[in-house]
């Protein structure tokens, strides 16, 4: 059995001009029918704006009421208008003045309900203050004032508030034309240059606020970049640093398998506890070297090439000083304390971390003299990278670098828990300070 004809017309689904309409309406209700007149104090300008540090003590505090005061001398203006195109006595030109900065005065504190307050204002003002020959139906009092409340309250909510307060002002001074004062006077229609006037004004406005939401829009955009740049960053120098530790890590478990597999023939008539204690170590030492090859090959890049000769330590210190006076910057080193054999991952990260300090001298200090200074005590191995400012003039301008040699030696502390500390000098120029601990068993085993 058919159901009746239009049984079912109500399920349809909408055309999309009715949602379109629809959808229109609902945001006509959102923006000026709910809450219209909740209160939305004008906040005051803070202390960082542009216009209020030119200030300074108590005028500073003065200036953060600007947009109060701009707001109250724009109603005053109304104010004084209205009270001057009204030739019927005293009282209805201080009427009229009330009706023209009322509506201004309220935009301060509920920007909608002053919208709604002007439009209610107009005809009243309109029907008690109209005159033979006056223009219809918006008074020089109620035309300054809503032109001033339609700009303000543009500036205080979004242009799509704006333009349901344009289209309602011209569907209200359409209606008034239609039917107009009946006082018998003759009337000229000043609608169209109040809804011209007022779309340039709202239009400048609407700018205003696409041109900022831009550049919010821009700012977090940089924001993000900028975080997932300095992530980026830092991965590869943990990557970088994975790499070069893994030829430290496996000679150690090199020379555990080794003495491993070498210990039972050190002994005479071993146990076969012993033998079989041993042959575990070499086993586990084995499949750690294995494992450790494995976690290389998927840190490492594809254009990685393997280097041919061992990690540096402090011991090739000398010859990186050497090749970086080839390059014409004017180093010094200065060593104190007892030489002695640290760890290789120190000695690694040591020798990285003056490596990077010198190229950034070179990079952003052209032309200028550094020192390094390198201190062994007792708990560790301190480390001083200090350059002067570049020379002025200089011939070779600053490089900006890519921003990754202060994270890199960054991590490489931190992986020894270390400290250190990066700023510039009193002179100009830069400092670099670290201290990489060192057990004191190790210490004393090595010394």
């Amino acid at each position: 059995m058919e159901p009746p004809n239009g049984a079912y017309e109500p399920y349809k689904p909408s055309s999309p001009e009715f949602r379109a309409a629809a959808d229109a309406l609902r945001g006509m209700r959102q923006d000026l029918f709910q809450d219209a007149f909740a209160y939305r104090p004008l906040p005051r300008l803070s202390d960082d704006a542009p216009f209020v540090r030119r200030f300074s003590g108590r005028w500073r505090e003065y200036a953060t009421w600007t947009p109060h005061a701009l707001i109250t001398a724009a109603g005053l203006f109304a104010m004084l208008i209205a009270s001057h195109s009204n030739y019927r006595g005293a009282s209805v030109n201080l009427f009229l003045s009330l009706l023209a900065l009322g509506p201004v005065l309220l935009t301060m504190v509920r920007p909608i309900g002053a919208f709604w307050l002007s439009m209610a204002a107009t005809p009243v003002a309109a029907v008690v203050g109209s005159s033979w020959g006056d223009e219809w139906p918006w008074l020089p009092g109620s035309f300054v004032c809503h032109l001033i409340v339609l700009t303000i309250v543009a500036l205080r909510t979004r242009p799509r508030t704006a333009a349901w307060m344009w289209v309602l002002t011209g569907v209200y001074g359409t209606a008034a034309e239609i039917f107009p004062a009946g006082n018998g006077g003759t009337f000229g229609s000043n609608t169209m240059q109040l809804l011209f006037v007022s779309a340039i004004f709202l239009l400048a406005v609407s700018l205003r606020h696409i041109r900022r939401e831009a550049r919010q829009e821009v700012t977090a955009q940089q924001t993000v970049t900028a975080h997932e740049r300095s992530r980026r960053t830092l991965l590869e120098e943990r990557t970088t640093i994975a790499r070069e530790l893994h030829d430290v890590v496996a000679h150690h478990m090199s020379v555990v398998a080794i003495q491993a597999e070498a210990a039972p023939y050190r002994v005479e008539n071993p146990p076969p506890e012993l033998e079989k204690a041993f042959a575990t170590i070499r086993e586990n030492a084995v499949a750690a070297l294995t494992e450790l090859r494995r976690v290389l090959g998927v840190v490492r890049a594809e254009d990685y090439e393997a280097p041919d000769a061992p990690q540096p330590t402090l011991a090739d210190l000398d010859g990186l000083l050497a090749n970086v006076r080839e390059t014409g910057l004017n180093v010094d080193k200065t060593q104190t304390g007892a030489v002695r054999e640290l760890p290789q991952g120190v000695e690694l990260s040591a020798y990285r971390i003056v490596q990077e300090a010198l190229s950034n001298t070179l990079r952003h200090a052209p032309g200028a003299a550094a020192k390094v200074e390198i201190s062994y005590v007792l708990g560790g191995l301190g480390l001083r990278i200090v350059n002067d400012p570049p020379p002025e003039p200089s011939l070779v301008k600053p490089s900006p670098g890519a921003g990754h040699g202060i994270t890199g030696m960054r991590e490489r502390v931190t992986m020894l828990n270390g400290e250190m500390t990066a700023a510039r000098t009193d002179e100009g120029g830069y400092e670099v300070t670290v201290f990489l601990p060192v057990a004191a068993a190790v210490t004393e085993g090595e010394a």
